[in-house]
């Protein structure tokens, strides 16, 4: 039952994407503990067991993103999410804790924490998205990357306020800490409601009203949005069936799922994450000084990435989806391909050219593909199968996210660090197409308008491919 006392619409959209500093926290807390860990379990020349570490919490999460819209189907968003935070307590504790050496501790360690951090990028956005008003969606929508990237400069602060102690001390109070903001999110989710279209979909009208009363205006606009998604809920239970992959792939769902599914797989093998967990590591090769000494630029890039988060919840509304994307694509792609290119022409330039090129590419990606690319998860998949579509995407987004975590180490140790971005340029160009070639317009629409403009393109590739 949803409890009578009335929860504010602020504080729910606030907790409702607080599941975002927990992923946020541990993409960035592995950057500035990386340099200390790698110094007191000497691993400088070990590239595999360096990737392994830093990706093995990307490796969980392809998996916690998958289960999570399991249960999140089935059990609810809210109760999902509660489960999430208390598996990333547990994960937090135990990294902190590693025996000396203990490689494969650590790695299995962390990928029972990338179970709770998957669960939580798939189920924040769809969370976020069917709490908010269609007009509002993107805006309320980028409070998760705000959340993300806030988490991201919170850890880079962390790390830089820590260094100072033993070494062997410092990487397990880094890692360790991340137990605070999962103890907050719980606390908080706890006085979260259910998500309306859940509800509705498991026959809970009244609770479901209640629900909408929190966060809608007048009496109208919730009886128009039960109406909505009981129609949408409806087809679901005269269809029948069982949701498979074949299902999502197959029929009128096809091209948003492909849609939905492309764009969170782009973001990652569009190489940002090789910046956020290896900056000082990308600093000490292009200037010969220590990684640990480095810990400064994280929060350079820290705050490049909140402010533009901040930009985006200025701008989300104002310009449309694919515009974004297409632009900041085209900007992030020259700023990985530049540098190369410049290297070429002119050998001997600064070798910290490198690092104001990848700044740039993370103000463009910050307000950009970075917040986009759950706005457009959370908002693309019909209810039918939202949940596991969502799931999906996180772990396409994670399959990507654990390959550039796990590769970027071992591709700069065989060639130079501008070859390595170059190649993730092209892969930028190669977004870009695939938002103009294959994502549909979403803003502005209600997330039943856009099940339907979903249904006609299926339809009509259908009739194309006969």
């Amino acid at each position: 039952m949803v409890d009578d006392r009335k929860v504010p619409s602020g504080f729910i959209y606030f907790f409702g994407a607080f599941g975002g500093i927990l992923f946020g926290y541990d993409i960035g807390v592995m950057t500035g503990a990386l340099p200390f860990l790698e110094n007191d379990w000497h691993l400088q020349n070990s590239a595999g067991a360096i990737g392994w570490i830093t990706s093995a919490v990307m490796f969980g999460a392809i998996f916690g993103g998958a289960l999570a819209g399991q249960l999140s189907d089935r059990l609810g968003r809210r109760k999902t999410i509660l489960i999430s935070a208390l598996i990333f307590v547990i994960g937090s504790i135990l990294s902190g804790i590693a025996p000396h050496n203990g490689q494969y501790y650590l790695i299995v360690v962390r990928i029972l924490l990338g179970l709770a951090v998957g669960a939580a990028s798939a189920l924040v956005p769809a969370y976020m998205s069917e709490m908010a008003p269609a007009r509002l969606r993107g805006r309320l929508s980028g409070i998760n990357q705000t959340m993300i990237v806030s988490g991201m400069l919170l850890s880079y602060v962390v790390d830089f306020l820590l260094k100072g102690i033993p070494g062997t001390l410092a990487w397990r109070l880094m890692l360790s800490l991340a137990a605070i903001p999962a103890l907050i999110l719980f606390a908080g989710v706890l006085r979260l409601p259910e998500s309306p279209r859940f509800l509705v979909k498991n026959n809970k009208l009244a609770e479901a009203r209640k629900v909408l009363s929190f966060i809608r205006s007048n009496q109208e606009e919730i009886d128009s949005e039960i109406r909505q998604i009981q129609e949408t809920a409806k087809q679901e239970i005269q269809g029948s069936q069982r949701i498979s992959l074949g299902t999502m792939f197959s029929g009128k769902y096809r091209y948003l799922v492909i849609a939905g599914v492309g764009v969170a797989a782009f973001q990652q093998f569009q190489g940002a994450n090789a910046i956020f967990y290896y900056i000082p590591l990308i600093v000490q090769k292009a200037t010969g000084h220590a990684a640990s000494s480095a810990l400064m630029w994280p929060i350079i890039q820290g705050v490049i990435l909140v402010v533009g988060s901040l930009v985006f919840l200025l701008i989300a509304d104002k310009f449309n989806r694919r515009t974004l994307l297409t632009v900041g694509g085209t900007i992030m792609a020259l700023s990985f391909i530049l540098p190369a290119v410049l290297n070429l022409i002119i050998p001997h330039t600064n070798p910290m050219m490198i690092v104001v090129f990848l700044s740039i590419y993370v103000a463009l990606y910050s307000f950009t593909w970075a917040p986009l690319t759950w706005v457009i998860v959370g908002e693309i998949f019909p209810l039918v199968i939202r949940g596991r579509a969502s799931g999906l995407a996180s772990s396409f987004n994670w399959i990507g996210s654990f390959l550039v975590g796990l590769l970027f180490p071992i591709m700069t140790a065989s060639m130079s660090q501008e070859a390595v971005f170059a190649i993730f340029g092209v892969v930028c160009l190669l977004g870009v197409f695939f938002v103009r070639t294959f994502v549909p317009e979403t803003r502005g629409h209600t997330l039943e308008e856009i099940e339907k403009v979903g249904e006609k393109k299926s339809v009509l590739s259908v009739g194309v491919g006969r």
